[in-house]
This record gives structure tokens, sequence and C-alpha cells, in this order.
């Protein structure tokens, strides 16, 4: 079976790191995502509220990033939970359990930080996100010759 979702929408509040009691951090937050049709009378787009909860670094790494307004782009997989609430009655929930978070704009003006994510994987690919990628000192690289005659192809 195959259980894959990919959502694009702006955060609608600041993401919420909690910790669980062995000390693994847990991130909520939820996306506004738009529909790609709009409704039949008035032809506007409806907007979507999904809920996503990312585990471990990931959710480490969109609770330091990401906040409200901000577009995110989240890869994962769709969970349906069940719970019972205060009075005894049985819910459902659904919520996108991410895999991967992106940046789904470009960096923000006034952001200081110094460090440039890319929204594609980079080289280093941890917990889920991706990281810079090492730029790679001058010596590294070897000029060719523009002789195609050598390529394998």
């Amino acid at each position: 079976m195959l259980n894959h979702i990919i959502i694009m929408g702006r955060l609608t509040r600041d993401p919420e790191l909690r910790r669980t009691g062995s000390g693994v951090a847990v991130t909520s937050f939820s996306l506004a995502v738009d529909r790609d049709f709009g409704s039949r009378e008035s032809g506007e787009r409806e907007t979507d509220f999904i809920d996503c909860v990312a585990w471990r670094q990931t959710g480490e790494f969109v609770d330091k990033y990401f906040s409200k307004g901000r577009m995110a782009v989240v890869s994962g997989r769709l969970q349906i939970r069940n719970w019972t609430d205060k009075e005894g009655n049985k819910r459902r929930s659904a919520e996108v359990v991410a895999d991967n978070v992106y940046f789904g704009d470009s960096k923000r003006d006034g952001d200081n930080s110094g460090a440039s994510y890319s929204a594609a994987p980079a080289g280093g690919n941890f917990g889920g996100y991706s990281a810079p990628a090492p730029s790679a000192p001058a010596s590294d690289f070897t000029m060719l010759d523009d002789n195609d005659s050598q390529l394998p192809f």
C-alpha cells in the first residue's frame, strides 16, 4: 500500500515544539493550503487547514526556522488518529506526519541569519530536512578541456 502526501501552504500559527517523556522532540503546526479550483458560485478558491506533526530533528528544524505566514512544503504520510474527548465521545483526526519539510519561499527580508537553505535536497539531508550545501574550496575544482570527444556519451 502507498500512503504518501505532499502539500504546500502557509503556516497558520507558529510551530509548537514539545518533548515526549523520553525527550524526543515533536512539533505541531498547521498549513493553509489553497485548492486548485474555485467554487462554482463565486469562483473563489477554498482553503483547507491541514494539521501537521514533525518528529525529532525535523521537528526541531521546523520550530527553529519557520513561523506564522511562512510558506512550507511538507512531504510525509496521512495519519488518522482515534481519540476520546473530555465528554467520552469517540473522535477522529487526520494529520500529516512530516518526513521532510522544505522552505516554499525565499528567505524573508531582514533575516540576517547568514545561512542559505535550499528547497531541494542538498548534500547534508539530516533528519528529513534540507541542510545547507557545503561550499567546496576552489582547490577541489579542475579545469576541463573543451574537447567533447573525451566524453563517454
